[in-house]
């Protein structure tokens, strides 16, 4: 098992800045982000332009890991593949299918995704219209090599309420999702707050864990207690300030990683665990961002194989 990070921690920095502080960090990988460069939108960022991306762009690519002796572990978009708006979403499939198209010519094994969800309809229909949506993605990837995988991030604030905006947050939807040819980007962080065992839900479904993602959570039950699993419901400017918890790098929440690494091992994960950085504390400036990826180093380096 390999280290990496997800690069859409240090939106600002140039892939060959970002390598290259991994490189010297002790990091064996990167999970490169690769959202279309569309304004400042918080926790993304455009590392790879995957539009028109040409075997040129791939070669030079390709050059910078070997140079820092790095694996490209994912490339990453994850946005809403089921926004309601018909011309979001089809912009949204599409980037996909170029993020798709990118990885096979950079010999990269995962893109990454998310369902999504159309808050006004109820999931038994969001599922059957995602069964349609993600048919030819899926067939795309397969004929390219590569596979598609979901992050069973929760996604609240893209519903209206705060409830599950990404249709990928439980085992029972992951089940769905591996019956339509997805793999599952797994990140514990998320089940946490929604009452899962982190370790449990993954045991079974290890062999179709094609990626893994390393976030933290840190939770204040006593404000739960105020709020309930939705979150604030009367005072809730931000649509993602859930008000009982909050996302921390590994090390500094409530996930228990010496288990979590000790089953993906078991269930024979050979893959990358990718730290996804999204701390509030350690955010905010260049620096501080470095100290929360070290503090995210120092805490799962000594858990993996050499």
């Amino acid at each position: 098992m390999k280290l990496g990070f997800l690069t859409a921690c240090m939106p600002k920095l140039g892939l060959e800045e970002i390598a290259a502080w991994a490189a010297s960090n002790d990091f064996e990988a990167l999970e490169v982000a690769a959202w279309p460069d569309l304004g400042d939108r918080p926790f993304t960022a455009t590392h790879l332009s995957v539009e028109q991306f040409s075997e040129g762009d791939a070669e030079r690519t390709a050059k910078l890991f070997t140079h820092h002796g790095l694996t490209l572990s994912s490339i990453a978009f994850y946005d809403n593949n089921l926004h309601p708006d018909a011309k979001v979403r089809r912009a949204v499939n599409e980037h996909v299918a170029a993020c798709i198209d990118a990885a096979a010519l950079l010999g990269c094994p995962t893109v990454g995704t998310f369902v999504g969800r159309d808050p006004s309809k109820p999931v038994s229909q969001n599922l059957r219209e995602a069964e349609k949506v993600f048919a030819p993605l899926v067939e795309r990837a397969g004929e390219k090599g590569v596979k598609l995988v979901i992050e069973n991030c929760v996604m609240e604030g893209w519903h209206p309420d705060g409830y599950p905006g990404n249709l990928a947050y439980s085992p029972e939807l992951w089940e769905w999702m591996f019956s339509i040819g997805l793999y599952l980007n797994y990140d514990p962080s998320h089940l946490v707050w929604m009452g899962i065992d982190p370790v449990e839900a993954l045991r079974p479904y290890v062999d179709k864990v094609a990626h893994a993602q390393a976030k933290d959570i840190e939770v204040f039950a006593g404000r739960r207690n105020r709020y309930g699993f939705p979150g604030k419901a009367v005072n809730r400017e931000d649509p993602w300030d859930v008000g009982w918890w909050r996302y921390r790098v590994p090390g500094l929440g409530e996930v228990d990683w010496q288990r979590v690494v000790d089953t993906l091992y078991e269930g024979g994960f050979e893959g990358v665990l990718s730290v996804e950085h999204e701390d509030p504390v350690w955010g905010g400036t260049e620096g501080r961002v470095r100290t929360g990826l070290q503090v995210a180093h120092r805490t799962l380096r000594p858990l993996l194989v050499a």
